[in-house]
């Protein structure tokens, strides 16, 4: 097994710790036991050490934004991951922050594997830990196709120009780990775990919002991922470009979760991907290769990715410029959550993000625009923006999301013809989802949802 250079890098320049007692490997990102760089990392030191490997993940009392739809979902994932690793002969062990337990397994690692963090309180997080530690510290990518720093040494302005960088590196970092090393040493570690089996009983000491409950239409885990994914290739992946952007339609992989919790690889799916036989592939692989990492790129060194500060300068002067526009509608934060407002297919899009924890992609654009248009201020829009779209949707908070708010903003975008309130920012409006798709089929679908959930 061997893991490519780009991937890994010295976060803590320090000696390893000889009287360590075993690998510590601090999961947190990249939640799963297989396709896993850090992981495999981990196993390779374990080896050469003759050591013992322990898979430390700490659930934290308030991760920002976060709620009980985001927490279920999380932790039934790492039910799979703990079975696997344990079964394998790994000690998973999972702790909440504030367990005077967790500074002693830090300590007591021969040396300690991260896995690579990107928006800023990923990034603040290692920090924080690598400030406390003693002992060698290594950052490994995994949640990339192409490693973040390989792909562009900046930010780049839009697709097409990181498209030809990506492409030209992609074929180095594809096929990867199809044997991976096997734990030599399945030495017990005995340190106390919480019981990941019971959910709601983790919940009772978590301070949590616990007004988005768990989506009943998603279940977190590898799992269900490999089942989306396969039924995906078979189904829909040859059709994708032609009815991707239509919601009354399902021809969307509804993968996005998945991958903001680590739950599955981009890797892993680009692989399954190029592996099948299917007709026009290369859609997909625009959005999962080309956009994601673009998304990636944008969060990891725009340090204002969260604000209409991350704009172009084009974007930021005429949004400026017509930030006293006469806006026919304002709507308060509250109306917009209670999906009040008097766009019925606005209020349907709304509906679908806080009933399932998804919205369509298309939709999505067109609910982001809407923002825009019925806020007092641009600022006040794309903070409302992510606020709902950060506490309903499960693949919020993640590089693609920040993105996908800041497109509606001119983010990754060209100047349009300049109009009132949006400037030179692309417009859209119903007549544009009218011509798109059968709109009435969406609203009474998410009529039919939204009465299946009272």
């Amino acid at each position: 097994m061997r893991i490519k250079k780009e991937r890994v890098r010295e976060y803590l320049k320090k000696p390893i710790n000889k009287k360590g007692n075993y690998v510590l490997y601090w999961m947190q990102r990249s939640q799963r036991a297989n396709s896993n760089h850090a992981l495999d990392l981990s196993i390779k030191y374990a080896n050469e050490f003759e050591l013992p490997l322990l898979i430390l993940f700490i659930v934290l009392n308030k991760y920002p934004e976060s709620n009980e739809r985001s927490y279920y979902f999380m932790l039934e994932g790492l039910k799979e991951v703990e079975k696997k690793i344990n079964n394998a002969g790994g000690n998973f062990v999972i702790k909440y922050e504030n367990d005077k337990e967790i500074k002693r397994i830090f300590e007591n690692a021969s040396i300690i594997i991260f896995d690579k963090g990107y928006t800023r309180f990923e990034k603040q997080l290692r920090e924080n830990k690598a400030k406390k530690a003693t002992q060698k510290i290594y950052e490994v990518e995994s949640d990339l196709i192409v490693p973040v720093e390989a792909a562009s040494d900046k930010e780049e302005y839009a697709a097409y120009t990181i498209r030809k960088k990506l492409n030209n590196l992609r074929n180095n970092f594809l096929n990867y780990n199809k044997n991976p090393e096997k734990l030599n040493n399945t030495g017990k570690i005995e340190i106390n775990s919480l019981n990941i089996c019971n959910i709601e009983e983790i919940f009772k000491n978590l301070n949590i919002n616990k007004e988005v409950r768990k989506s009943q239409y998603f279940t977190g885990g590898r799992k269900e991922a490999l089942n989306k994914l396969d039924t995906f290739i078979e189904n829909k992946l040859e059709y994708y470009e032609e009815f991707s952007n239509d919601p009354t339609k399902n021809y969307i992989s509804n993968l996005s979760p998945y991958l903001h919790f680590g739950q599955i690889s981009s890797l892993f799916i680009m692989d399954k991907i190029l592996e099948s036989s299917k007709n026009n592939k290369e859609s997909f692989i625009e959005q999962l290769f080309i956009r994601r990492e673009l998304s990636f790129n944008f969060v990891y060194y725009n340090k204002d990715y969260d604000s209409l500060k991350s704009l172009p300068d084009w974007a930021q002067k005429s949004l400026k410029k017509h930030r006293n526009d006469n806006r026919e509608k304002i709507y308060s934060l509250e109306t917009l959550e209670n999906a009040a407002t008097e766009d019925r297919f606005w209020n349907s899009a709304q509906k679908e993000m806080m009933i399932t924890g998804k919205m369509h992609n298309y939709m999505r654009m067109y609910w982001g625009k809407k923002i825009l248009e019925w806020s007092k201020t641009p600022e006040k829009g794309f903070d409302k923006t992510v606020y709902l779209n950060n506490k309903y949707s499960l693949d919020g908070r993640d590089p693609n999301s920040y993105a996908g708010i800041a497109w509606c903003y001119g983010k990754h975008d060209r100047a349009w013809k300049e109009r009132k309130i949006y400037g030179k920012v692309r417009y859209m409006n119903a007549n544009g989802l009218k011509r798109k798709f059968d709109i009435e089929k969406y609203v009474k679908f998410i009529k039919e949802m939204e009465v299946e959930n009272e």
